[in-house]
């Protein structure tokens, strides 16, 4: 067909994990355009205020017996750590300045040549057979069409997968719950020092009312972190469950309930005159609450969570992770872990990046819906790996491109090699 919008690669999803496939195929020469549905780049982080970066790193003993530490998501996120390092906008490799963050995503995009369009949401899809041939975004000049050869889904919810006629799954199996999604807020005016001092009385204090029925929020605990700003807490402690994160009603109910759940937790802080927060204030709720899990791919290969724990090395393993597998109770109360070994990691097979053949030739995807079971995708999810796989479906989409075959039959071995050149990190 013909088309006036016409790129190498479309990525949509403008998180780490749409940036790090942006410019990973711009750099290798591709025309991409990055479609974002908000104003700045950033996603999770920047959209839901979802802070800090979750460990992605380890420690291994060489044969001297020596220890030391082992990145395991590196590429374009150890750029964006090194970028913030540099004008002082990171505490440690994961405590990040989020208004840094997402300057310096205008500004790798920009450099490397990535058309970036804001206030567009993706709003159907076009295909011949088993390819896209173009996307429709909704934006302030109504819809606009844009073809490609390449597309890449880093919404985070699979839309592009759906509207594609790709197969997905959601949540766990049997009941379709996902993860509870929560609206992070921060406090301004904290005297932190006091306020973690007395951790143990604040915590005894929760699980008081909790138990005494005062809290509607399920949640076992209060999460809060130390923003790297003086005086600011970051709190992720709401917890919404039993609504559809891809329901539009249903992620409006869960809005409203967050926000009612930030004011009951105030109203708990204030009524017990917890140390530390006497003249703190509410400065804000994220613009988006947060989801942890939704749609995932079903894809080429479904990457699970016995693969993860028995820390399979896949020969086409274009990523690597050992964050705990980690779910909140989709119901209600209490969180899961299982915890990696130090020093050990799985990876993750460039299959799982891939729809079925028959099902679309020309489409990968990157981040949390990639394909894999509720107990593989609840360690994968976090951003680091997100910007892994994101970078990983980037590279593979322009080599697909460049060598005229689709994304099932693009050379994994060159994939690898590129994402190593560029210091990335497969696992192997």
């Amino acid at each position: 067909m013909l088309c006036e919008n016409k790129y190498d690669v479309i990525v949509v999803g403008g998180g780490l994990t749409g940036c790090a496939a942006a410019v990973a195929a711009a750099r290798m020469g591709e025309r991409v355009l990055l479609i974002e549905a908000a104003g700045s780049l950033g996603g999770a982080l920047s959209g839901n205020l979802i802070f800090p970066f979750m460990p992605y790193t380890t420690t291994v003993t060489d044969e001297n017996g020596a220890r030391h530490r082992h990145e395991l998501s590196r590429g374009f996120l150890r750029e964006l750590v090194d970028a913030l390092r540099e004008r002082g906008g990171i505490r440690g490799d994961s405590s990040y300045l989020d208004e840094d963050v997402k300057l310096i995503l205008d500004e790798k995009t920009a450099e490397s040549g990535v058309t970036v369009l804001f206030h567009a949401t993706l709003c159907g899809v076009k295909k011949e057979g088993a390819r896209i041939v173009s996307v429709d975004a909704a934006t302030k000049s109504g819809v606009l069409t844009f073809c490609a050869d390449m597309f890449v889904d880093a919404t985070g919810d699979a839309d592009l997968c759906v509207m594609a006629g790709v197969s997905t799954r959601l949540g766990r199996p049997g009941d379709n719950l996902c993860q509870p999604m929560t609206l992070c807020f921060r406090m301004v005016n904290a005297d932190k020092k006091t306020f973690f001092a007395n951790r143990e009385t604040w915590s005894r204090l929760h699980r008081e009312w909790l138990e005494a029925g005062r809290f509607s929020n399920p949640r076992e605990n209060i999460l809060v972190f130390d923003y790297p700003i003086d005086g600011v807490l970051h709190f992720n402690t709401t917890r919404v469950v039993k609504l559809n994160p891809v329901d539009p009603f249903d992620v409006s109910r869960a809005e409203a309930e967050a926000r009612r759940q930030v004011r009951e937790l105030l109203d708990f802080f204030r009524e017990n005159q917890i140390p530390g927060l006497e003249n703190a204030k509410l400065i804000e709720t994220a613009a988006s609450i947060g989801v942890r899990e939704s749609r995932m791919l079903d894809g080429a290969y479904v990457l699970t969570g016995e693969d993860l724990v028995a820390c399979t090395k896949f020969p086409d393993a274009i990523a690597a992770g050992n964050y705990d597998i980690d779910i909140h109770n989709p119901e209600g109360t209490g969180t899961s872990h299982y915890y990696f070994a130090e020093g050990t990691w799985y990876t993750i097979p460039y299959r799982s990046l891939t729809p079925k053949a028959e099902e679309c030739e020309n489409l990968l995807v990157g981040g949390r819906c990639i394909s894999a079971t509720h107990e593989a995708q609840a360690s994968i999810r976090i951003m680091p790996i997100c910007s892994t796989t994101g970078e990983a479906a980037g590279i593979a989409a322009a080599i697909a491109r460049k060598n005229g075959t689709c994304v099932q039959q693009a050379d994994a071995t060159a994939v690898q090699s590129r994402i190593t050149e560029t210091g990335g990190y497969t696992g192997l």
